[in-house]
């Protein structure tokens, strides 16, 4: 990503030393002395980085500030400042700065702002273009992720949609197998007729029998009516069988014949009615062991096992929990009628390192209880439940009293394995820039 900066600043010396440093980092780098040139450049090539100086010759950097933003309204702007000057730099923060730093300047500091400034750039355009993506592939778009997990299993969904064979899902509760089943429904040759669910646990064959089939009038007491069942009632379309492995034995064998035969019989009727449908199961049981123990039908696990999809948990994707969280939040802010902006750092650290058992069911209902309680724009840790808040405690948890930069050792190690060891995010739940980050990995030796 070539990045364009501009350095505002009426000292020569500090244009100059600032525009050497950052072309070296691979920015392209103009200088400028007085606050109304560079306005006349940025209206002709907007800049996507600005080191401005508060005071300047011609024109106050706290009246650039908002002139700056009607021009690129992404642009981070960091603020170069005097000691004095210290209050407006952070009044500038307030309006809409990235981050401020002191004269004379600290060029390692310098550097260290470029690149967190590009980082937050590269994240803004990869939301962008993720939410762009989802606009035009509308199959997918109930689905959030960026982590390779999540993409394999986008690809695979692109690539078994259009067949018009079964498919089953399997994964742990909470993973999302009725999204993926109704977006594979929505990618569909199949996508313009019904998409009928039907939940296989808790219920007796007979109930079972009566609400995929049918029954015709008459066919039992308080059979009043025919009524019409949803396998007959997806006609065209897709039905969803969820939690498959729960289904009783006797129902098996009936639903191994209507996926032979693809015809039905409603209870009570003598008239075959043939059937147009593609079935969906899901489950959170190994149906391998389920065979293998007598639970479930060898030949029924063939029949719907023409095409498996696994789904990852919430704990092997860490990387895709921001994006969750900021899609979660938004739902909810929406739905509550509340003005939530997102969620601070410290609060996120602890999703992050959290395991999901109820994987991303539980995140979605950790978050619609922070937006429903929190009183203030950002969540915050004392939003969440307490369970999760004695994480920040157990996570510097240890014997003796240690140095703090063993504990910052420690730390970051932590977070680490609780991101399955990505950098990007570690750096993200630490809130520091990569680079930091990297320096730290090397100075604590931890590979």
């Amino acid at each position: 990503m070539n990045l364009r900066v501009a350095i505002v600043d009426d000292e020569e010396i500090v244009c100059r030393r600032l525009s050497q440093v950052l072309a070296k980092e691979g920015f392209e780098v103009e200088a400028f002395m007085m606050g109304r040139s560079f306005l006349e450049r940025m209206v002709q090539l907007p800049f996507d980085i600005v080191f401005l100086d508060m005071r300047l010759p011609d024109i106050s950097g706290l009246e650039l500030l908002p002139r700056i933003k009607s021009l690129r309204s992404e642009a981070e702007v960091i603020i170069v400042t005097g000691h004095q000057s210290v209050d407006t730099a952070i009044e500038a923060i307030r309006n809409g700065a990235f981050h401020y730093v002191c004269k004379p300047v600290n060029l390692t500091e310098i550097r260290l702002l470029a690149q967190n400034a590009k980082d937050r750039i590269a994240m803004r355009l990869e939301n962008i273009r993720l939410r762009e993506a989802l606009k035009g592939d509308t199959g997918l778009s109930a689905i959030i992720g960026n982590s390779p997990a999540i993409q394999e299993l986008f690809a695979m969904i692109r690539k078994v949609a259009p067949v018009d064979c079964n498919v089953l899902i399997q994964g742990g509760s909470g993973t999302g197998k009725a999204l993926v089943a109704r977006s594979i429904h929505q990618l569909s040759p199949k996508r313009d007729h019904p998409f009928v669910a039907f939940n296989c646990g808790g219920f007796t064959d007979e109930l079972i029998s009566s609400e995929l089939f049918g029954h015709e009038r008459g066919a039992f007491t308080g059979a009043t009516a025919t009524k019409v069942g949803l396998l007959e009632a997806a006609a065209g379309g897709t039905v969803f069988l969820d939690e498959i492995g729960e289904m009783p034995l006797p129902m098996q064998v009936k639903l191994l014949h209507v996926i032979q035969e693809r015809r039905i019989l409603r209870v009570g009727g003598t008239k075959p009615i043939d059937l147009d449908i593609r079935i969906i199961a899901a489950t959170n049981k190994d149906l391998k062991h389920e065979v293998e123990i007598g639970a479930f039908r060898e030949d029924l696990y063939f029949r719907l096992n023409v095409v498996s999809l696994c789904l990852p948990p919430l704990a092997d994707r860490r990387e895709d929990i921001p994006l969750l969280v900021r899609h979660f939040t938004e739902k909810y802010s929406l739905a509550f009628h509340k003005q939530i902006s997102g969620i601070k750092p410290q609060a996120l650290q602890l999703l992050c390192c959290y395991s999901y058992p109820g994987n991303v069911r539980e995140l979605e209902n950790i978050v619609e209880r922070a937006v429903a309680l929190t009183d203030n724009e950002e969540i915050d840790i004392q939003d969440l439940p307490r369970d999760l808040q004695q994480l920040e405690f157990k996570t510097i948890e240890g014997d003796g009293l240690p140095t703090l930069e063993e504990m910052e050792r420690r730390y970051i190690v932590k977070v680490l394995e609780k991101t399955g060891y990505s950098k990007s995010l570690t750096a993200q739940v630490l809130d520091i820039p990569r680079t930091t980050l990297w320096r730290k990995l090397k100075a604590y030796g931890i590979e």
